[in-house]
């Protein structure tokens, strides 16, 4: 089946299966950037944003993006590059795998919230994993990165 969408700003068709997850369908697309670690929606490796809002891909039907504007970590790089500056700076990058969807999830959180705290940023990550590090590296380069100071 044919499904037609936006790509990072560009408008693309794909030949999807009925039964194929937008992680798999991206990928195939070229965009290797969105990762895939638990198939389950619980890392958030597999972060895109549909239509804005962070989405994860790998529960997502390709099907269903259908008309919609899809964004990965490749149309973001210059934030990505910003961002990743502070994880660099807070030794907090790690093996980077599970660095895209981490990012994508950040982006979309410094666009979303109108205020920052440290409770906020907790919660807004809670669903990004991440198997090389304790997480307070990364809080660091996210409080870093959104001016938090508490």
């Amino acid at each position: 089946m044919q499904v037609e969408f936006i790509l990072n700003g560009q408008r693309i068709e794909l030949a999807v299966e009925k039964n194929e997850f937008l992680a798999e369908a991206l990928r195939k697309a070229g965009m290797l950037g969105v990762r895939q670690g638990c198939n389950t929606s619980s890392c958030g490796l597999c972060t895109v944003w549909i239509d804005g809002k962070p989405t994860l891909s790998c529960s997502f039907l390709a099907l269903r993006a259908a008309g919609k504007s899809i964004t990965t970590i490749e149309g973001v790089q210059t934030e990505a590059k910003e961002f990743a500056a502070f994880l660099t700076a807070q030794g907090a990058e790690q093996c980077g795998f599970c660095s895209p969807g981490f990012i994508m999830t950040v982006l979309a959180m410094k666009r979303e919230l109108t205020t920052y705290s440290e409770e906020a940023i907790i919660h807004y990550l809670a669903g990004n994993l991440c198997r090389c590090t304790g997480y307070m590296g990364q809080l660091r380069a996210v409080k870093a990165y959104l001016g938090v100071t508490e």
